[in-house]
């Protein structure tokens, strides 16, 4: 079914205007009586249907509350700026396997350099990517993306309850599955390394902010590839994907 995010929480009747309301009626060609699946920024999800129909405005009537399909904990995945388009495709999947949010963050060995006009830019694409995978993989929110930050950045807005976790290919790192057997926690941030992954220097920063350092086997993986098999991961060992 497909589904739309409402601005604003879930109510007996919502009017949807603009892009949302033209890509309703002109690209689905829907019609009064159709049914759709809604989001709320309440974060609830149901169904709704189309009462009344114009170019610019699409009244809803909201048929029943559904289960949330949000994780049992929050993932927000620090991404270090890799090169290409990369940052597209771990934006879409990490969005499907349900991170929270995703923060782009510039390292030591990063290639890639954004001015102030690119990065506003990649962040209205990454967003709008974010979007499209929300409602193709029915989340009950939009993750945001942004803003670019750099590790010294990322570190003073964490909360003490948050577990930060770093991938990372060096010495003195602890198993990923060790981790995540201990106590539960419901709030995490995931720090990704770019291509060259993060120097020595900036591992034991991130150890000296609390961070664990930890990897994923004896293999060495793609950046885009890293980021989005350990959010599985935690995912899975939280009691999300089919896991506990």
């Amino acid at each position: 079914m497909r589904r739309i995010f409402i601005q604003g929480p879930l109510t007996d009747f919502m009017d949807v205007k603009g892009e949302t309301a033209r890509h309703i009626g002109l690209s689905l060609r829907m019609a009064v009586g159709s049914t759709l699946g809604v989001a709320g920024q309440d974060g609830r999800c149901g169904e709704a249907e189309i009462v009344r129909i114009t170019p610019e405005i699409v009244t809803l009537a909201l048929k029943n509350i559904s289960a949330s399909t949000e994780p049992p904990v929050d993932v927000w995945l620090a991404q270090a700026l890799p090169k290409g388009d990369k940052m597209d495709f771990i934006v879409q999947k990490a969005v499907e396997l349900g991170v929270k949010g995703i923060i782009p963050l510039q390292t030591q060995h990063c290639i890639v350099r954004y001015d102030e006009a690119k990065q506003t830019e990649k962040l209205r694409r990454w967003q709008k990517i974010s979007q499209e995978a929300a409602q193709q993989s029915g989340r009950g929110v939009i993750p945001a993306i942004g803003p670019f930050v750099t590790m010294q950045a990322l570190f003073e807005h964490v909360s003490p309850e948050t577990r930060v976790l770093t991938l990372y290919e060096g010495t003195g790192r602890q198993g990923l599955r060790s981790l995540l057997t201990q106590d539960f926690c419901d709030s995490w941030i995931l720090i990704v390394g770019p291509e060259g992954g993060f120097s020595e220097a900036e591992a034991e920063y991130c150890q000296s902010k609390g961070a664990c350092l930890t990897g994923l086997g004896s293999r060495i993986l793609r950046t885009e590839t890293a980021g989005l098999a350990a959010l599985s991961a935690i995912m899975y060992e939280c009691g999300d994907l089919g896991g506990i």
